[in-house]
Protein backbone atom coordinates (compact mmCIF):
# COMPACT_ATOMS: atom_id res chain seq x y z
CA UNK A 1 0.00 0.00 0.00
CA UNK A 2 1.46 2.99 -1.16
CA UNK A 3 -0.64 5.61 1.00
CA UNK A 4 1.60 4.26 4.56
CA UNK A 5 3.35 6.72 6.40
CA UNK A 6 6.87 4.85 5.82
CA UNK A 7 6.61 5.34 2.16
CA UNK A 8 6.12 9.82 2.61
CA UNK A 9 9.27 9.80 4.62
CA UNK A 10 11.23 7.13 1.88
CA UNK A 11 9.77 9.88 -0.26
CA UNK A 12 11.36 12.76 1.30
CA UNK A 13 14.66 11.08 1.23
CA UNK A 14 14.57 10.43 -2.13
CA UNK A 15 14.06 14.05 -2.31
CA UNK A 16 16.53 15.07 -0.39
CA UNK A 17 19.01 13.01 -2.64
CA UNK A 18 17.72 14.53 -6.07
CA UNK A 19 18.15 18.44 -4.29
CA UNK A 20 21.55 17.29 -3.80
CA UNK A 21 21.80 16.42 -7.27
CA UNK A 22 20.95 19.78 -8.33
CA UNK A 23 22.92 21.58 -6.17
CA UNK A 24 26.08 19.02 -6.01
CA UNK A 25 26.91 19.97 -9.21
CA UNK A 26 29.92 22.17 -8.21
CA UNK A 27 31.04 19.55 -5.75
CA UNK A 28 34.21 18.38 -7.08
CA UNK A 29 36.08 16.41 -4.23
CA UNK A 30 38.15 13.64 -6.36
CA UNK A 31 39.11 15.45 -9.31
CA UNK A 32 36.86 14.07 -12.58
CA UNK A 33 34.91 11.41 -10.53
CA UNK A 34 31.08 12.30 -9.97
CA UNK A 35 31.07 11.11 -6.78
CA UNK A 36 27.83 12.87 -5.86
CA UNK A 37 26.08 12.35 -9.06
CA UNK A 38 26.59 8.52 -9.01
CA UNK A 39 25.31 8.68 -5.22
CA UNK A 40 22.55 10.60 -5.42
CA UNK A 41 21.53 7.92 -9.14
CA UNK A 42 22.16 5.23 -6.76
CA UNK A 43 20.00 6.66 -3.40
CA UNK A 44 17.53 7.43 -5.87
CA UNK A 45 17.02 4.01 -7.84
CA UNK A 46 16.96 2.76 -4.13
CA UNK A 47 14.17 5.00 -2.82
CA UNK A 48 12.16 4.07 -5.76
CA UNK A 49 12.47 0.52 -5.22
CA UNK A 50 12.00 0.58 -1.34
CA UNK A 51 8.87 2.46 -2.12
CA UNK A 52 7.61 0.38 -4.88
CA UNK A 53 8.10 -3.13 -2.61
CA UNK A 54 5.69 -2.13 0.02
CA UNK A 55 4.92 -5.93 0.16
CA UNK A 56 8.39 -6.91 1.23
CA UNK A 57 8.89 -5.06 4.21
CA UNK A 58 12.52 -7.09 4.69
CA UNK A 59 13.50 -5.50 1.83
CA UNK A 60 12.03 -2.49 2.06
CA UNK A 61 14.72 -2.18 5.64
CA UNK A 62 17.47 -3.22 3.61
CA UNK A 63 17.48 -0.81 1.13
CA UNK A 64 16.69 2.03 3.85
CA UNK A 65 19.89 0.65 5.55
CA UNK A 66 21.77 0.84 1.92
CA UNK A 67 20.80 4.66 1.60
CA UNK A 68 21.61 5.51 5.28
CA UNK A 69 25.01 3.91 4.59
CA UNK A 70 25.53 5.53 0.99
CA UNK A 71 24.27 9.22 2.96
CA UNK A 72 26.35 8.74 6.03
CA UNK A 73 29.66 8.13 3.72
CA UNK A 74 28.28 11.26 1.40
CA UNK A 75 28.08 13.63 4.59
CA UNK A 76 31.50 12.78 5.20
CA UNK A 77 32.43 13.17 1.80
CA UNK A 78 30.77 16.75 1.45
CA UNK A 79 32.60 17.53 4.94
CA UNK A 80 36.00 16.71 3.41
CA UNK A 81 35.02 19.18 0.68
CA UNK A 82 33.86 21.68 2.63
CA UNK A 83 37.04 21.55 4.88
CA UNK A 84 39.37 21.59 1.98
CA UNK A 85 37.60 24.77 0.47
CA UNK A 86 39.56 27.68 0.77
CA UNK A 87 37.73 31.23 2.02
CA UNK A 88 37.49 30.52 6.27
CA UNK A 89 34.85 28.73 7.65
CA UNK A 90 31.73 30.65 6.63
CA UNK A 91 29.46 28.06 6.36
CA UNK A 92 26.61 29.88 4.96
CA UNK A 93 28.90 30.94 1.95
CA UNK A 94 30.27 27.62 1.49
CA UNK A 95 26.72 25.85 0.41
CA UNK A 96 24.26 23.63 1.88
CA UNK A 97 24.79 20.43 0.22
CA UNK A 98 25.90 18.34 3.73
CA UNK A 99 22.66 19.25 4.72
CA UNK A 100 20.35 17.16 2.66
CA UNK A 101 22.19 13.70 3.18
CA UNK A 102 21.46 14.53 6.82
CA UNK A 103 17.75 15.02 6.36
CA UNK A 104 17.87 11.94 4.34
CA UNK A 105 19.69 9.72 7.27
CA UNK A 106 16.77 11.23 9.29
CA UNK A 107 14.04 10.05 7.33
CA UNK A 108 15.27 6.96 6.43
CA UNK A 109 15.46 6.61 10.08
CA UNK A 110 11.84 6.82 10.87
CA UNK A 111 10.68 5.02 7.96
CA UNK A 112 13.06 2.23 9.25
CA UNK A 113 10.77 2.60 12.57
CA UNK A 114 7.32 2.32 10.34
CA UNK A 115 8.26 -0.46 9.05
CA UNK A 116 9.19 -2.62 11.59
CA UNK A 117 5.84 -1.23 13.41
CA UNK A 118 4.16 -2.68 10.35
CA UNK A 119 6.07 -6.26 10.65
CA UNK A 120 4.95 -6.32 14.50
CA UNK A 121 1.27 -5.74 13.60
CA UNK A 122 0.97 -8.03 10.56
CA UNK A 123 3.09 -10.53 12.76
CA UNK A 124 0.76 -10.21 15.51
CA UNK A 125 -2.45 -10.68 13.47
CA UNK A 126 -1.06 -13.97 12.17
CA UNK A 127 0.05 -15.27 15.29
CA UNK A 128 -4.14 -14.65 15.68
CA UNK A 129 -5.25 -16.71 13.02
Amino acid sequence: MLQRIQTIWTLLAVLAAVSLFVTGQDVDVFGNIPVIDISCIALVLAGALSIFSFKNRKRQILLNTFGIIINVLLIGVLAYWLLNLSGGIQIPEKGIEPVFPLIAVICLLIANIYIRRDERLVKSVDRLR
